[in-house]
C-alpha cells in the first residue's frame, strides 16, 4: 500500500466521522433520576437540550436533593450519549480501535 492510498483513506475515513459527528448531533438522549422525576435530555454533542423537573420534587426545603437529582440525570444522560457516540465511530472506523474518549 502505498502512501497515496493511505492518504485517501484516511481523508474518506475523516469525511465518514464528520458525517456520523453531524447525525449524532440530531440525536437526543434521556438521562433521569428519582424515578424519572427530573430528566435531562442531551445531544450527541453532549448539548443539554431540556431539563424536566416534577412538580413534586420542588421543595424550598430538600434544595439539597433536587440538586443532586439533577446532577445525577445529567450523568446518566452523558454516559448514555458517550455510549451512543463510542458505538456509532466504532461503526464508522470498523472497529479501528481508537482510543476510548477520542469522539
Amino acid at each position: 500500500m502505498n502512501i497515496q492510498s493511505m492518504l485517501k483513506q484516511a481523508q474518506a475515513l475523516q469525511a465518514k466521522m464528520t458525517a456520523a459527528q453531524a447525525e449524532l448531533k440530531g440525536r437526543e438522549l434521556i438521562g433521569s433520576s428519582g424515578g424519572g422525576k427530573v430528566k435531562v435530555t442531551m445531544n450527541g454533542a453532549q448539548e443539554v437540550t431540556a431539563i424536566s423537573i416534577s412538580p413534586d420534587v420542588v421543595k424550598p426545603e430538600e434544595t439539597d436533593l433536587l440538586e443532586d437529582l439533577v446532577l445525577v440525570a445529567l450523568t446518566d444522560a452523558r454516559a448514555k450519549v458517550t455510549r451512543m457516540v463510542e458505538e456509532e465511530m466504532s461503526r464508522v472506523t470498523g472497529g479501528a480501535g481508537f482510543p476510548p474518549g477520542l469522539f
